[in-house]
Parts: C-alpha cells; structure tokens; sequence
C-alpha cells in the first residue's frame, strides 16, 4: 500500500517537476537572450507573442474567432504614443492609457459582437475594426498616414532610462511575464473553467444558468486590454504608431500565429509569433517574397501540425508524459 501511494506521488510529482525545469530554461534563454541576438528584433518579438497570447485567451479559450484584433493593438499604440508624446506621461502611464483606451474599445466592439456567433461574430468584429481604422486615419491626434513619429521612451519610474535598449528589453520582458501570468490565472480561474465550458457546450452552459453574453464580453474585453498592453509596448519599443498596426492584415497576422502555435495552449501562440517574426525579420533583405515563404511554412505546419507546434507536442507521448495533454483543446 505504502508503496503504491509513493509510486502515485512520484507520478504526480514528474508533470510539475518537468514543467517547472521548463519554464526555468524559457526565462533563462529570455534573460540572456540580448547576449546572442538583436535587442529590438527581441523586444518585436515579445510584443507579438503577449499579442498572440492574449488573442488566443478569446479564440482558444472562449472559441470565439475575432478578426478585429488589430484595432485594439493599434488603437492601444495611438493611445500610447499620443499619451507620452503629446500630454508628457511617464511610459508606464502611457503604456496603462493604451490598455484603458483598448479595453473601452473592447467594450463597443464586444457589446455588439457578442450577439451573434461563428462567422456572423467574425464578420462584425472586422467590420467594426475597418471602422475604426477609418477613424484613425481620418483623426488629428493620429496624423493620419503618417502616424505618430519620434515617441520618446522616457524614464521608468523616472529613473530607469528606456532610451538604453537594455533597460527596454527587460523593461517589455518583465511586461510580456506579468501579462502572461494573468492570461494563466485567468484560464486557470472559475471564470476560465466557464469559458471553456461555452467554448465546449454554450447551450449547456446556459442550461446551467451562466449569463454567456456576459463571460463572453468579460472575455472580450481581457483580450482587447492584454492585446493594448502589447500595443503599447510596441509603440514605445519602435517609438512611433501608424496605420500599418489597425490594419486588417495585423489581425490576420495574429491569426496565423496563434494557428501555427497552437489554439487552445498557452505558450503556443508565443512560439508561433517567433516563427513569424523570425521569418519576417530574418528574410527581410531576401529578394524572395516573405509572404510566399510564410504561406508555405503555414499549409507545412497545417498539413503536418493540425493541433499546431506546440500542439501536437503537447499531444505526443512524451508531452503527456510531461502531463502537458490536459491543456490541449480537443
């Protein structure tokens, strides 16, 4: 008997064991990553991958599809660099003026949205994004096609100097872990239980008698406050906002690499996101299209990953040996 509990809390134990030398290696390589690799390729990368994540906290985990995602990276970005420019906020200010101005637009957006399902939902949230998009290029405080230029980083906490490219890295590093420690609470939360019980079974879970408009919006809304935290460090990190970040082509960008990750993990999206910027970064100077290269890296890793990356990792033998198989969408 005594045996058998030891040999049951061994098995128990493995999971947590494996899982904890992981993300002790993943902090590791981000912490002595500026050593090896481009500090601002670094910073781009992280800003995607919050971006990618917190996408993935509505389409993963709520199973709502949005294609209107970009309007509160961009809009979080306008609001940002609006804010530290214009109005002299110290960054994290600015960077929490973004995440408020995105949440109230998660809230317009969602409050409409969220009353129709499957491609309707889709479809109305890229609508209202391209409405949005217009504003913005119509607006005065975002100066239209040219953007807002020569945002200054200025001074954390009104010491820390951000201007130095090692102080903005760990600065958006130590960001990207707090806004995946709250995407990891959040699933891991009642709340998150319910949400995925919509994504699972919405009319069982309204037989139960949850409101699902209103976990449905309170998801919404997460999503399009952690996806302006990732605006507006990107705004900071590349010190200007323009139009390229409201399009639809950068909610279409942060579909892909949420599919080639993994919908419905949560370090997915992150590996999908460096996959794309990698090869955006890296093949910039080829005189081959990036975009060609990208579509054939996507039906590769549909054709051969149709959970995604980490996805099929988490599905294999040694992934549900690590314990990794309960965290898979199915």
């Amino acid at each position: 008997m005594t045996l058998t509990l030891e040999l049951q809390n061994q098995k128990e134990r493995t999971p947590i064991v494996a899982q904890t030398v992981f993300l002790g290696a993943g902090l590791a390589f981000l912490l002595a990553a500026p050593l090896f690799f481009y500090p601002v390729f670094l910073m781009k990368l992280l800003c995607f991958a919050l971006f990618a994540c917190a996408f993935n906290l509505l389409l993963g985990y709520t199973g709502l599809l949005s294609f209107g995602h970009a309007a509160f990276f961009g809009g979080a970005a306008y609001f940002t660099g609006h804010a530290v420019k214009e109005w002299g906020l110290p960054p994290e200010l600015g960077i929490l003026a973004g995440v408020v101005g995105a949440a109230l637009l998660g809230v317009v957006i969602g409050f409409f949205a969220i009353r129709r399902q499957g491609i309707y939902f889709a479809m109305i949230t890229l609508a209202l994004a391209q409405m949005f998009y217009f504003f913005c290029l119509q607006a005065e405080f975002t100066h239209g096609e040219d953007g807002i230029q020569s945002v200054p980083r200025g001074h954390l906490f009104g010491f820390i100097d951000l201007s130095q490219s090692s102080n903005m890295y760990y600065f958006v590093l130590a960001v990207f872990v707090i806004g995946i420690a709250i995407i990891w609470r959040i699933i891991n939360s009642p709340f998150g239980m319910i949400l995925k019980s919509i994504r699972e079974n919405e009319t069982r879970a309204i037989s139960l008698g949850y409101s699902v408009r209103n976990y449905k919006l309170g998801a919404f809304v997460m999503s399009a406050a952690l996806t302006g935290l990732a605006g507006g460090l990107k705004a900071l990190v590349f010190q200007f906002a323009t139009l390229t970040d409201v399009g639809w082509q950068m909610s279409g960008e942060v579909i892909l690499m949420t599919l080639l990750g993994g919908i419905g993990t949560l370090i997915g999206p992150l590996f999908g996101a460096a996959l794309v910027v990698t090869l955006q970064n890296y093949l910039a100077t080829s005189e081959f299209p990036v975009t060609i290269i990208t579509g054939v890296v996507f039906m590769i890793c549909v054709l051969l990953f149709r959970r995604g990356i980490v996805g099929e990792f988490y599905n294999s033998r040694l992934g549900r040996r690590l314990g990794f198989e309960h965290r898979q969408k199915h």
